[in-house]
């Protein structure tokens, strides 16, 4: 029989409209319940988690689960506030649309003023806080090239699941989160000015310069706003912020910028950081745990079908995921030149790993195409390298220690190499029956990347095996071990990679092979990046070859004994992130 709450906490809510059938959402929030099934109305119309079934839940227990679960709910209602103002923005914007160009620094549409106020993404408060963000046309068809064109070209590999929503949470990100707009029409002004052949146009370029201006003023804003706050009351504008500046990031070494890499790096490692230590979530054993934590807090799932009971990842939970994944690969990239041990490296092995047989939470296969346990090994040697400078400075390295650590990786490496080419890959086709109509296009682009996921994982272990070298032997290009992996690493780029551009996915291995490319082979890695078109969106590919020209030019100068990668990836300067 369905019982209403307990009664001893009734009293300060007497002559509010209760349900005694409906779910037991509303009935511990007191609310009316339409009894709507799988997902009432009113669960429905706050994003929050719909309980129903005819048993009582266990937390019904009128005592401090029941209290526990009530706060939760409160939790869920006030951090999907933002998602109730997006749509009612889309319908704001849907009923009265109006005209906007490019945005400026001096345009008064954008309504932006410094204020003390917080907005749903920790993005100083509107003139106005009640009117939505404005999308003009021009703004619809940038954010729709991004989507379509862009994104794609950035990260070819990632290919989410249309039945588990696809990339539709960067609409709905672009649509909720000033931040995410403005890194999103930055970068897409770029890329849309290149694809009109406007390259060369100074009023277009400027144009573009200003989207990213203010891209990076949005972005230092909302920083400054979240500095010192509690980032357990922020959560979904924190991922918000977070998945901007890897946007940005991304953007910036694509068209050859590297100023302001270590910074943006810093911001999003510390944020990452701090989410995974909130109140809550810290006391959990082990960063998959957290990490997991973390997920369900930015849910709930959001409902497609409730009649189907069909549910997809919010776009908080999908966005942290993918955030995520950049940002342990572009941590590891990093440390590779700056001779650290990654800054995430604690959190490597309880994410990239699996676990008691489960999937681990991170999957930098489908965001990149390579597997995780490649990417794993370059963190370890890294890690190594970091271990043997500072060995070095004190004078204390123990060399058969340095060979014992190097073996256990060079064994992994080769162990998975071996089981690579051995065991067959296979393929799951999640769309079935009458849905392979309408996705076989993007079905069998698919799958074609998916062929090329081991080829890239190869291209990847083979120059980590280039680089353990390096770290422990030094600097022998000569050695035979190191003109095989050398060899491997260009066999499988030129041969077995295409279309060529996708070798902007692996700028790191391709530099890691060149620098250490025998006098023969430098033309055959020239060339590869010279059939690469247009060079303004290839920047890392072309900072790469910067530094294997460099390399090659002084291949018989100076100390050579003392050259390693990190030397040569320093070469330019600043943090010079190939990824």
């Amino acid at each position: 029989m369905d019982m209403d709450i307990d009664s001893s906490h009734s009293s300060p809510h007497r002559g509010t409209i209760r349900s005694f059938k409906g779910c037991w959402t509303c009935r511990l929030r007191r609310k009316k319940c339409d009894e709507r099934h799988p997902v009432c109305d009113t669960c429905a119309s706050l994003h929050i988690t719909c309980y129903y079934g005819h048993d009582k839940p266990e937390w019904m227990d009128g005592g401090a689960r029941q209290e526990e679960m009530a706060e939760r709910l409160k939790r869920e209602v006030k951090e999907m506030a933002h998602r109730r103002r997006g749509e009612r923005a889309v319908h704001d914007r849907v009923s009265a649309p109006r005209p906007r160009d490019l945005a400026t620094p001096d345009d008064p549409d954008d309504g932006i003023e410094l204020r003390p106020q917080r907005g749903a993404d920790c993005t100083p408060a509107s003139k106005d806080a009640h009117e939505s963000i404005s999308f003009g046309r021009s703004d619809t068809v940038l954010l729709m090239f991004y989507l379509e064109h862009v994104l794609p070209f950035l990260f070819p590999f990632y290919r989410p699941s249309a039945l588990q929503g696809g990339r539709a949470w960067v609409l709905e990100m672009m649509i909720g989160s000033a931040v995410v707009r403005q890194a999103t029409l930055c970068q897409s002004s770029c890329f849309f000015s290149l694809a009109q052949g406007l390259a060369r146009c100074d009023v277009i370029w400027e144009t573009v310069l200003t989207q990213t201006r203010n891209a990076f003023a949005v972005l230092r804003q909302a920083l400054q706003i979240m500095d010192g706050s509690d980032v357990a009351e922020h959560l979904h504008g924190t991922v918000r912020i977070m998945a901007s500046i890897i946007q940005v990031q991304r953007f910036e070494v694509t068209i050859s910028s590297f100023n302001n890499c270590q910074a943006h790096l810093n911001a999003a490692l510390a944020l990452f950081k701090q989410l995974l230590s909130i109140p809550g979530v810290a006391e959990l054993e082990g960063p998959a745990s957290r990490f997991n934590a973390i997920i369900s807090r930015l849910g709930p799932m959001a409902w497609v079908l409730p009649a189907y009971c069909i549910q997809v990842p919010s776009a908080e939970q999908a966005a942290f995921r993918f955030s995520s994944t950049i940002l342990i690969l572009d941590d590891i990239i990093a440390s590779t030149v700056l001779q650290e041990q990654p800054r995430l490296y604690e959190y490597h092995r309880g994410l990239l790993e699996s676990i008691d047989g489960t999937e681990p939470p991170i999957d930098l296969e489908a965001a990149i195409g390579c597997q995780n346990w490649a990417l794993l090994q370059v963190g370890e040697i890294s890690a190594l390298d970091a271990w043997k400078q500072q060995c070095k400075r004190d004078g204390s390295l123990d060399v058969m220690e340095l060979v014992r650590r190097a073996s256990a990786i060079k064994d992994s490496l080769e162990t998975h190499l071996t089981r690579l080419d051995t065991e067959p890959r296979v393929i799951s086709n999640e769309v079935t029956g009458q849905m392979v109509a309408f996705t076989a296009d993007f079905t069998q682009q698919s799958e074609t990347l998916a062929n090329l996921s081991p080829v890239v994982t190869r291209v990847w272990a083979h120059a980590a095996l280039v680089y353990l070298s390096v770290v422990v032997s030094g600097w022998q290009p000569a050695g035979s071990d190191v003109r095989y992996h050398v060899g491997r690493v260009i066999e499988l780029l030129t041969r077995q990679i295409s279309p060529p551009v996708l070798l902007r996915t692996m700028v790191w291995p391709f530099c890691v092979a060149g620098c250490l490319a025998e006098p023969a082979q430098e033309a055959r890695l020239r060339e590869m990046v010279e059939v690469l078109q247009p060079p303004s969106i290839l920047g890392t590919v072309r900072k790469a070859l910067e530094i294997m020209e460099n390399v090659w030019r002084d291949r018989d100068v100076g100390d050579i004994a003392s050259r390693d990668l990190a030397t040569c990836f320093r070469s330019q300067g600043d943090l010079v992130l190939l990824v």
